[in-house]
């Protein structure tokens, strides 16, 4: 059996992984008025607040040390296994979350969901580099990315009509459920990378493997998977830095969004979990159109004859332009309305960059090292977002959020500064001399 197009279903399923991993994630976010004034009837809106970034914390934590665990795992037993490890660890995690009882055993399913659901980026930047040619890997992150986007989207909505008609401990289970669910079309499709899949055709075949920059055929016509450094020589290279402080400078723009948005509304403007519902998922909808649109947009400036290093910088470089007009309007808003169209621009300028990082490690190393410095890179965004949600109560105390506004424009421009400087010209890298 063959089927075409093989690669476009295999990124499909990521990206549909990666909507049920943000419908995981975010739940938490949805139920918490309900979880706080729940277990904790007794406290302050703002020690539910204190509680929340709390928790918040100690997940992107452990999510920051599970992308360089997960990335190693990836590199060792492969983009299928590695998968399914990870996407059924999660999902257990998740279905835990109902049996929570307060801060300690919510603290250790958050850790538990956290580390599991680092293994889907360094995963699908490293399926990414497997299945697709140079120049639709952009495209291909962007689909991917906007199965994050698509889960935010339809995440607060869902979860909040589920909360109509289920507690929100059953809310958990049912929807941990999903990723158990997910496995099943993986495994049967997803048997081994592009060069020996016995269902992928031959054109297709040739296809990816002759338009993967970093591999080449040698003389005796075997495949040679491109620069593939020992991990200390990876961090001694300027451009594995450029990528790194990009990411660990552009991700926490994202967090502060999607941890705080119904936070957000339901402080500033007072609004009840209806009301989150039907004003939250616009931001994501932004987020949606950024993804498509930077992929979109970077593949046709390699079909127009650019150069990768002059495609990234200009896409990554007009994401991040989008986001910084936006995220200072952020400071005064006024109505609710204007403020989530605001979110929504930062978030269309967030995917349209984010798509393109993320692609960086596959651009500059061979595919035995792509997992490895997805998976540093990706710690480093869970740190950077670590500190910043940290400081969001500090921050935003007596509901003044403009604070945490001004420093994610801050942090925008430091991400665009850190790949022009850094990444000199975008190519693959060769040993040292």
């Amino acid at each position: 059996m063959k089927i075409s197009n093989l690669r476009w279903w295999v990124i499909a399923l990521i990206a549909l992984a990666t909507v049920i991993n943000y419908i995981d994630r975010q739940a938490l976010v949805v139920l918490w008025p309900s979880i706080a004034g729940d277990l904790y009837p007794d406290k302050t809106s703002d020690e539910h607040k204190e509680i929340y970034a709390f928790l918040s914390v100690i997940f992107i934590f452990s999510y920051a040390f599970g992308q360089a665990i997960f990335g190693k795992i990836f590199d060792w037993i492969g983009t299928r296994l590695g998968f399914a490890l990870s996407i059924s660890v999660w999902s257990i995690a998740t279905m835990l979350h109902a049996f929570a009882k307060g801060v300690v055993t919510f603290s250790i399913f958050r850790a538990l969901l956290g580390l599991a659901e680092a293994g889907n980026w360094p995963g699908a930047t490293k399926g990414n580099a497997e299945w697709f040619p140079t120049k639709e890997r952009a495209l291909a992150q962007g689909i991917f990315n906007s199965g994050a986007a698509v889960g935010g989207l339809i995440s607060i909505p869902l979860i909040g009509t589920m909360a109509v008609y289920f507690s929100w401990q059953m809310i958990f289970i049912l929807i941990g459920v999903l990723g158990l669910l997910w496995l099943i079309p993986w495994m049967i499709l997803v048997k081994t990378p592009p060069k020996n899949h016995p269902w992928i055709t031959d054109d297709e075949r040739e296809y990816i493997l002759s338009g993967q920059q970093n591999q080449a055929v040698t003389t005796d016509d075997q495949s040679d998977e491109g620069y593939n450094p020992s991990t200390g020589e990876l961090l001694s290279r300027k451009q594995s830095w450029g990528v790194i402080i990009a990411s660990a400078c552009i991700d926490p723009i994202w967090w502060l969004f999607i941890f705080w948005i119904p936070i957000y509304l339901f402080e500033v403007y007072g609004m009840d979990v209806k009301q989150i519902a039907l004003y939250g998922w616009v931001p994501y909808m932004g987020a949606m159109l950024g993804a498509f649109f930077g992929g979109l947009l970077a593949q046709n400036r390699f079909k127009a004859g650019w150069s990768t290093d002059h495609t990234r910088k200009l896409v990554i470089t007009l994401g991040c332009l989008t986001m910084l007009p936006a995220l200072l309007a952020m400071s005064n808003p006024g109505t609710p309305i204007v403020a989530v169209l605001l979110m929504a621009v930062i978030l269309f300028g967030f995917q349209t960059a984010i798509g393109n990082v993320q692609t960086l490690p596959s651009d500059l190393y061979g595919g035995k090292t792509v997992g490895t410095l997805a998976g540093f890179s990706g710690m480093a965004a869970k740190l950077g977002a670590v500190g910043l949600t940290s400081l969001v109560p500090m921050l935003t105390a007596g509901g003044n959020y403009t604070p945490a506004f001004m420093i994610g424009a801050g942090l925008a421009i430091s991400a665009l500064a850190s790949i022009w400087i850094l990444c000199p010209k975008i190519e693959p890298l060769s040993p040292k001399v």
